[in-house]
């Protein structure tokens, strides 16, 4: 008898697909609440790493031997060589740069990269020691947030422009705090500047004025090298 209740239960409970109305309240519930699981996995926040994280965001177009390339491979060599992980998406260009410099400072265990499968775009750069691979833009933004103590933003495109600004925003909204944005390189200091003439317009102001001093911009490399190495001390300190 209780095997017989059961498996009416089930047959009562089994909706088909021919009734649209309820298959589509079924979808609706089920994606609300796979959500309500992501949002609750938000809620983490790791604990003292081993290493201090950098995260280094940058073009995926520029090539080997160029100036900006070999920049950002002497910079990440360097954050590697005083004791910081280097993360970056994985791919080529300047996130190639980022690991090579990593790799080549003699801790190749120092170079991470959290991917995202792309059309157009090459496998995982040789200079990966440790990969991560995600399906959608979300959860590998996530990540990166999960995986970093301080982020650097390179010259780069519409990519590199959304990683930086998801990161702005979710500093401005304090979902994170103490994790400083460091924009290197004159591009940035241009888009910061055009922030601030729009967004603090008096006729409409669209945000406060501190926000738009949270990232901290730079023309040089080695200037984000002095900025690196004094939140490194200051974090190697607590």
């Amino acid at each position: 008898m209780a095997d017989d209740r059961t498996k009416l239960s089930k047959a009562a409970d089994t909706i088909s697909l021919a009734d649209e109305e309820k298959v589509r309240e079924i979808v609706s519930s089920t994606i609300l609440g796979l959500w309500g699981l992501v949002n609750n996995l938000t809620r983490l926040r790791p604990s003292r790493r081993e290493r201090y994280r950098v995260a280094i965001f940058g073009s995926a177009r520029a090539v080997p031997g160029s100036f900006v390339y070999e920049e950002v491979k002497r910079v990440a060599g360097v954050f590697a060589a005083m004791g910081c992980d280097i993360v970056t998406g994985g791919g080529p260009g300047l996130m190639q740069a980022a690991n090579e410099g990593a790799a080549g400072s003699g801790h190749p265990d120092r170079s991470m990269g959290i991917r995202i499968e792309l059309p157009f775009e090459q496998e995982v750069n040789p200079f990966v020691e440790q990969v991560f691979e995600h399906q959608t833009f979300f959860t590998r933004l996530h990540h990166f947030v999960l995986a970093s103590d301080a982020f650097v933003v390179v010259p780069g495109g519409i990519g590199t422009v959304l990683e930086m600004l998801v990161v702005w925003q979710l500093l401005q909204v304090r979902h994170m705090t103490d994790v400083p944005l460091i924009l290197v390189g004159k591009m940035w200091t241009g888009l910061v500047a055009w922030a601030k003439t729009s967004m603090l317009d008096p006729r409409l102001p669209l945000c406060k004025a501190e926000d738009l001093e949270i990232p901290r911009c730079v023309d040089t490399a080695d200037e984000a090298i002095t900025l690196v190495r004094g939140l490194h001390a200051e974090w190697s300190k607590r």
